[in-house]
């Protein structure tokens, strides 16, 4: 095999090498939400986005930043445009009352102007994380201790308009800062979870003192309502009763006057009787007199060891009842009147 060279097969193995690492590294599928910075002869030339992308073979040349890839900060040429999230390390910080505190803290930020980006500042997530710390330092300084622990969204809003201002000229906009913790030193969470205990048992005091106060008021009002609806009753029963009393008064007074106004009535009707029996007003008067005489005389001497002294002129009416007697019995006996006589 005189005359075989290797030298054409090397020279097409090194073709064939040199055309596979020119595909590879020329020619770039993008995927989406992400981008490539091409630089041609060490300037900035292009931008290159989703999709199929061809440079020229040692002549443009991908652009390497620092940003965050699953997680993991590091350096990438394909830089992800979608909203990353950076973990901000502890640190001890002096609050207003001079108390230390260990705190740290995540943002979500996301980039927005990749040439900015890559060219206005070096190492992006390590200026971030030190434009953030520095920041919280700064408003952890102005609060006190209680102020810190309760205000986590003021302090969370306030670092992102501080950040978001700060990191504008970088190309990226920061989304969200939460604060992740905020813990106080050992001793001084011991001592601010006897205030809190404390601050229970003061609240479960007066809970209890104001339960046993409107119980009280309660059973006092109970009481008082009580005795003034068993005032009411006792009043109303009262003038129920002064309005029977009342009624029966008036019923009685209406009786009496009845009966008044029958025996006037009676009598007057007798007297008309009388005066017609005797014809005479006089002897019908003198006739009534002796009757009332004789009433009241027979009541004066119902009993048998009462004594009476009659008067003189008393004769004179009783000597003229005979006579009127006998006009009576003969005006009766002629007129067949029903007249009852008192002897």
């Amino acid at each position: 095999m005189e005359g075989f060279s290797l030298l054409p097969i090397f020279l097409l193995l090194a073709i064939v090498f040199l055309v596979i690492i020119i595909f590879t590294k020329y020619v770039i599928v993008i995927r989406q939400q992400e981008c490539v910075i091409v630089e041609r002869l060490g300037k900035f030339h292009t931008i290159l986005n989703s999709g199929l992308n061809i440079l020229i073979p040692f002549v443009d040349q991908s652009r390497q930043i620092l940003w965050s890839r699953n997680g993991m900060i590091t350096n990438v040429d394909r830089i992800d445009l979608r909203e990353v999230v950076i973990d901000i390390p502890e640190q001890k910080v002096i609050t207003k009352d001079n108390v230390g505190i260990i705190v740290d803290a995540i943002i979500y930020v996301q980039i927005t102007d990749v040439k900015r980006a890559a060219y206005e500042i070096q190492s992006l997530p390590w200026a971030v994380a030190q434009l953030t710390q520095t920041t919280l330092r700064s408003l952890v300084g102005e609060m006190d201790l209680d102020h810190t622990l309760s205000s986590r969204d003021v302090i969370n809003s306030r670092l992102k308009i501080v950040l978001d201002e700060a990191t504008d000229k970088w190309g990226l906009k920061v989304n969200r800062v939460e604060l992740k913790n905020v813990s106080p030193p050992p001793d001084v969470q011991m001592a601010m979870e006897k205030q809190m205990q404390a601050e229970r048992e003061r609240r479960a005091n007066v809970l209890t003192a104001e339960g046993s106060k409107q119980s009280q008021i309660l059973n006092a009002e109970g009481e008082k309502r009580s005795r003034i609806e068993h005032s009411e009753g006792e009043k109303q029963e009262k003038i129920n009763q002064a309005l029977g009393d009342k009624e029966a008064t008036i019923a009685r007074a209406i009786g009496q006057a009845q009966a008044i106004e029958d025996v006037a009535a009676a009598q007057a009707k007798s007297i008309e009787l009388i005066k017609g029996a005797f014809g005479s007003p006089d002897v019908a008067a003198n006739y009534l007199i002796a009757m009332e005489y004789l009433k009241r005389f027979g009541e004066m001497t119902h009993k048998n060891t009462d004594k009476v002294f009659i008067p003189y002129e008393a004769t004179a009416v009783l000597s003229s009842l005979g006579a009127v007697g006998d006009i009576m019995g003969k005006v009766a006996s002629n007129a067949g009147s029903n007249i009852p006589l008192r002897k």
